[in-house]
């Protein structure tokens, strides 16, 4: 549905008053925008003529937003942000479209980014950009096509494709094994154990299956595997990571199983999209490309 052209007032008139909002002064938007004082406050005039009513306190020379005026820069400084990065993505490629993507920081970093290579030499009409995203967000706001995320297949208003389960260990440096010798799960409660932020129970999880009782578990809390996994390697405690991702610290031997009791977690690796974004050529070459590499193994 068209929105009516009363409530778009002029791009020229949110610029000035986005650059207005954020310095808290006309006279330094003015000289952002290359304008006179004078021209950015008719235009910031303009505008408050357009919604009926002021955005800015006025105090002599200083101005300061109204509290309405804030929440409705904010508003207009996103909306403006997603026009930007719109149109760098168009200029970016402007013939065979883009595809931004949102990945979480470990499997976008250990994963898809040494695979992405493949797609592209395939595909070289398209564009991939990548946002970095540890928490949920919502498709109706986030100018993103799709995500690939971890936990359930569940996500209000999008479609879901299965990309692999996860299977989980508990990592530590040589070191702290050797220090610890290590024989039995019960064994690493003695040992400081590194807790994940976002997956706070995980090893209540992995000691419950593995039949070992325990109370609280306390340890350091990181934000990430990566983080957690430069902890373990650097002898800070006994992580619990998943081994497709970090096969190449094993293959060092900075990473070594505390224990060989691996866990399959609950949750598993999704590519999520929104329903609206399903004939979007770029994403369906794009799920085609990934069920291909998961189906093949090379996943």
């Amino acid at each position: 549905m068209a929105l009516p052209r009363r409530f778009l007032p002029p791009m020229s008139l949110l610029c000035a008053f986005e650059a207005a909002a954020r310095h808290q002064s006309f006279t330094a938007a003015a000289n952002e925008l290359h304008l006179t004082q004078g021209a950015v406050s008719r235009q910031i005039r303009a505008l408050e003529t357009t919604l009926g009513a002021p955005l800015f306190h006025r105090d002599k020379q200083k101005v300061k937003l109204t509290v309405a005026g804030e929440a409705y820069a904010r508003d207009i400084r996103e909306a403006l942000r997603r026009i930007s990065r719109a149109t760098l993505g168009f200029r970016a490629n402007p013939d065979g479209g883009s595809l931004t993507l949102a990945i979480l920081p470990a499997f976008g970093t250990r994963w898809l980014a040494p695979r992405l290579p493949a797609f592209l030499a395939a595909n070289p009409g398209i564009t991939v950009n990548l946002e970095t995203r540890l928490d949920p967000f919502d498709f109706r706001f986030d100018n993103v096509d799709a995500a690939i995320h971890f936990g359930s297949d569940d996500w209000p208003g999008a479609r879901t494709m299965h990309l692999m389960d996860e299977m989980v260990f508990p990592a530590c440096s040589p070191d702290l094994r050797a220090r610890y010798d290590f024989r039995e799960p019960g064994d690493l409660v003695r040992a400081p154990l590194l807790h994940l932020g976002p997956r706070p129970n995980a090893w209540e999880l992995w000691f419950e299956a593995n039949h070992v009782a325990i109370g609280e578990v306390h340890g350091m809390l990181l934000d990430q595997f990566l983080s957690a996994a430069q902890a373990a390697a650097s002898g800070l405690g006994v992580a619990l990571l998943p081994r497709t991702l970090f096969e190449p610290e094993l293959a060092r031997g900075d990473l070594v199983p505390a224990i060989d009791r691996p866990m399959t977690t609950t949750g598993a690796y999704y590519l999520a999209w929104p329903a609206t974004h399903d004939p979007h050529p770029a994403l369906r070459t794009f799920r085609e490309w990934l069920k291909d590499v998961v189906q093949s193994g090379q996943g």
